[in-house]
């Protein structure tokens, strides 16, 4: 029983570690890395609070616990 109980207890753990929400600065870091790998050039990328979400089709990613959006819009030249 005790071995159940720790074993139930560690993969607990284990899923709350993993779960454990991104920095923005880190998502927004790999969500560039993906757009400049698809030779996007002229984009702007940029970390906002959810009330200052006006499209909702321009985020791209959430962090700090669903607290904050990063929004994406290509620039046109």
């Amino acid at each position: 029983m005790k071995r159940f109980a720790l074993a139930v207890i560690s993969c607990t753990l284990a899923t709350s570690v993993l779960a454990a929400p991104k920095p923005c600065d880190e998502l927004k870091a790999e969500i560039e890395a993906k757009i400049q790998a698809n030779n996007v050039s002229s984009y702007t990328l940029e970390v906002v609070t959810n009330d200052e979400v006006h499209d909702q089709n321009m985020v791209v990613g959430s962090c700090e616990n669903g607290t904050k959006k990063i929004i994406y819009q290509k620039n046109d030249n």
